[in-house]
């Protein structure tokens, strides 16, 4: 199995509009001297000399012409009893309209499309027995989300993923828009990168196993049967009577290693790599004994 493969979870998301919300508050506001012109005909003083109704003269006294500076007061008035704070001006009360809508701001890039965050990558360990016959993984994970009115919540989910026989150390699996959520942007990505765990027999070379064994100097020089464990938790039993076990020796076991890509269900095979146990100590007869043995030999 050549290379690093990289799995994607395509996520139906709800997309999250980017365009820009319309100013609230009141309508286009109109300034004082422009209300003057609309005013009624009455105001005017031309209009209290030519009345010829005798009550024009009291009824003049009693009630002058407004002055901008009083109808100002009148509008303030007014515009207090609709805000509840005295003094408030129809300025005041667009801004107090605009501060109370609950309507979220959304941003946008230049080109009007909602921008996505850079992935965010976590590491998912495995063990060479999940790598191996393979198994599912469930991973809870806790992200920011946008509710539909706006709010900014914590949302928990459990993810599932599928380890296949044979996935290797830096195989990518992508969640589209599984990570956390910001107003104006589209979800970001959720990338799992496959680890493997240290095991305490085994190592792994690509689609190969190594396993380290030693043996005593003795069954080195006369042959032995030793027991190998095998990944999984099996056995099998392997005899070595016709040669000769040398530091640095390679014994190579086919089908016990990990799953291959090509052909589908074939696996790798498990190197074992001997170790001699030499004596620390020898008796002057042994060492007799071993050099009358080995004096031709060598």
């Amino acid at each position: 199995m050549q290379g690093v493969h990289s799995y994607r979870y395509n996520v139906d998301g709800i997309g999250v509009s980017d365009t820009p919300n319309s100013p609230g508050g009141l309508s286009k506001r109109r300034s004082v001297d422009n209300i003057f012109p609309l005013l009624p005909s009455y105001f005017s003083r031309s209009s209290s000399r030519r009345s010829p109704s005798p009550f024009s003269r009291s009824a003049s006294r009693r009630s002058p012409s407004p002055t901008p500076s009083s109808l100002y007061r009148s509008i303030s008035r007014k515009s207090a009893e609709l805000t509840g704070h005295p003094g408030a001006s129809p300025a005041s009360l667009s801004r107090n309209t605009s501060r109370r809508s609950t309507t979220p701001i959304m941003y946008s890039n230049s080109t009007g499309i909602p921008v996505k965050p850079p992935a965010v990558e976590k590491k998912l360990e495995c063990t060479l027995e999940e790598l191996c016959f393979g198994c599912t993984k469930k991973i809870k994970i806790t992200r920011d989300a946008i509710t539909s009115s706006g709010q900014l919540i914590q949302d928990e989910e459990v993810l599932s993923i599928k380890v296949k026989p044979g996935w290797k150390k830096g195989t990518k699996i992508t969640f589209e828009g599984k990570g956390n959520e910001v107003p104006g942007t589209q979800p970001a990505d959720i990338i799992f990168l496959i680890a493997e765990k240290r095991h305490h027999l085994f190592r792994r070379d690509g689609d190969d196993l190594e396993l380290a064994v030693e043996i005593p100097l003795v069954k080195a020089l006369t042959g032995c049967t030793i027991s190998v464990p095998l990944l999984g938790g099996e056995k099998m039993d392997l005899s070595i009577d016709d040669e000769i076990i040398h530091p640095g020796y390679v014994k190579m076991i086919e089908g016990q290693g990990m799953p291959t890509k090509d052909p589908e269900g074939a696996r790798g095979n498990l190197k074992l790599l001997f170790l001699v146990d030499f004596p620390t100590e020898l008796t002057d007869e042994q060492r007799s004994n071993v050099l009358g043995i080995l004096e031709d030999c060598c």
